[in-house]
């Protein structure tokens, strides 16, 4: 399986380009701390691209919903059972998987934390994410009716177990998002283009 074979997993599954666009940021998130750690970068990207790709279809977060829902789906499609571990790990509470490796750390780190970058800059006047600064994201982090879908204790929880410091971790998570603003919709100019 490679990124391409991943993405078009996602299209087939999700047809809401803002879902799209979360799981293309967390894909870029895995990746910058693939690169952090030293360790593979197109399967931390793969994880992160997959993580959600059963979301708009079972969109329970239970026993028979996301993300158990699409284990089965990626077992078949052969994708290998560190994927699919990591991408259970980011549920414990209904998948009784508990996040052990720094691959299923980061991935539970990035989650939610892309979530709250993307609002940020999308409530920019430009829709700009190269304009995000660390101030910003901490400004709008301390506004709990800001991005109020975005649990905040997740990230912080996330970044602990990681042993990273949280405006360190926002710091990397910007730039990974940065990198990949057009295909985020967040270049200021494509708000409504698609992502591929």
């Amino acid at each position: 399986m490679n990124r391409n074979d991943a993405y078009n997993l996602v299209c087939e599954f999700t047809q809401s380009i803002s879902l799209r666009r979360h799981m293309l940021a967390v894909e870029a998130a895995m990746r910058a701390y693939a690169r952090h750690y030293g360790e593979d970068e197109e399967l931390w990207g793969m994880v992160g691209l997959l993580h959600d790709f059963d979301y708009e279809k079972y969109p329970d977060v239970t026993t028979h919903g996301h993300p158990n829902t699409g284990t089965p789906i990626l077992r078949e499609r052969g994708y290998d059972e560190v994927v699919i571990r990591a991408i259970l790990s980011h549920a414990p509470e209904v998948t009784g998987v508990n996040r052990e490796s720094l691959l299923e750390k980061s991935l539970y780190a990035v989650d939610e934390l892309t979530g709250l970058i993307q609002a940020v800059a999308l409530v920019r006047p430009s829709k700009n994410i190269a304009e995000v600064k660390i101030k910003s994201i901490k400004n709008k982090w301390k506004d709990k009716r800001f991005a109020a879908g975005v649990h905040r204790e997740e990230v912080e929880a996330g970044a602990a177990d990681l042993g990273v410091e949280l405006w360190d971790h926002a710091q990397r998570v910007l730039e990974a998002m940065q990198a990949i603003a057009t295909e985020l919709g967040v270049d200021g100019e494509t708000q409504e283009a698609s992502s591929t």
